[in-house]
């Protein structure tokens, strides 16, 4: 049986230090948007129901991160594997490369072992497929990302949802632009939002956020479409309070010309994925679209940012 009938993906797995880990990062997204990334300083145990951490992260040597790529079964993991080496040391990069066979049935699971109940302020997301008590006053989110983006651990996501405690009220109309698993728009509903619409590009992802709409009870007050950023958003109903971009800042500061028209007065613009380095740059590029910071919050080198509009006196 050959490899594309056997449903046999191909492993790429790459161990280097952690000061290398973003040059990997990049090398390996020129090969394919199938990784996966194991740094064990992406885990922030004063967040996390500590009993329900698994013990190999506890454990893991804080000086070493992994990246893993996933080759479909018909391609050549020959090929791949000789480009990545060739632009390792090209760029530098030690680090050691593992191969093996995954199925796909073992890779669509494989990952849950690292996703465990993150409590962020009153909300606590818990996966679908563990068990948690929920203390008095917490706001339970359970989700299940399937293969879309946005489980809640990472920096960029965790700040938003803290914010979306701050700034979402009773009623009020939530925008999610690239939704991914739809974590956000479902935080701010469970947190009283009366309307949300969640956006992606990608169908895949749109679906997984329909499912987790009906997990949550929240599909009456969620929808989820596609669009490619505000292509094809509605204002069916007016604006929008609430604008959430958990993206990166080149595409915040493309999305800064137009925001202003999705949104109600006196909304806001929460906008995350953007590295600490080009926060000041984003907050410029949005300045010059009448949008003002209001607040900037960092966590691990990633920076979330608020923005409302600039009245003309």
């Amino acid at each position: 049986m050959d490899r594309k009938s056997s449903g046999v993906w191909t492993r790429i797995r790459v161990v280097t230090s952690t000061g290398q880990l973003e040059k990997l990062t990049a090398i390996m997204c020129m090969t394919s948007d199938n990784l996966m990334i194991e740094d064990p300083n992406d885990i922030d145990l004063s967040t996390y129901c500590g009993e329900l951490v698994d013990e190999r992260i506890l454990k893991a040597d804080k000086t070493r991160a992994a990246v893993s790529v996933f080759i479909p079964p018909d391609c050549d993991p020959d090929r791949e594997l000789e480009l990545i080496r060739k632009r390792m040391y090209e760029a530098g990069v030690q680090g050691e490369v593992e191969l093996s066979e995954v199925r796909e049935e073992d890779w669509a699971d494989s990952w849950k072992a690292y996703y465990k109940p993150l409590k962020i302020g009153r909300v606590v997301i818990v996966p679908r497929w563990e068990k948690y008590s929920p203390a008095k006053g917490e706001i339970i989110v359970t989700m299940d990302p399937g293969m879309a983006f946005g489980t809640g651990t990472h920096e960029t996501t965790r700040l938003l949802v803290g914010l979306l405690q701050k700034y979402t009220k009773p009623d009020c109309r939530v925008l999610d632009v690239g939704c991914g698993s739809g974590i956000l728009a479902i935080c701010a509903a469970l947190l009283g939002a009366g309307l949300c619409r969640a956006y992606d590009i990608d169908p895949l992802a749109v679906r997984v956020a329909r499912e987790n709409t009906e997990i949550n009870c929240v599909a009456d007050r969620v929808g989820c479409h596609v669009s490619d950023l505000l292509s094809d958003v509605s204002l069916e109903g007016g604006g929008y309070d609430i604008i959430c971009a958990n993206i990166v800042a080149d595409v915040i500061i493309c999305l800064a010309s137009d925001v202003e028209r999705f949104m109600n007065e006196g909304g806001v613009l929460l906008a995350s994925g953007i590295i600490s380095e080009r926060a000041d740059e984003v907050a410029a590029k949005c300045s010059e679209h009448r949008l003002c910071e209001l607040e900037r919050l960092e966590d691990n080198g990633w920076c979330a940012m608020v923005f409302g509009v600039r009245r003309e006196s």
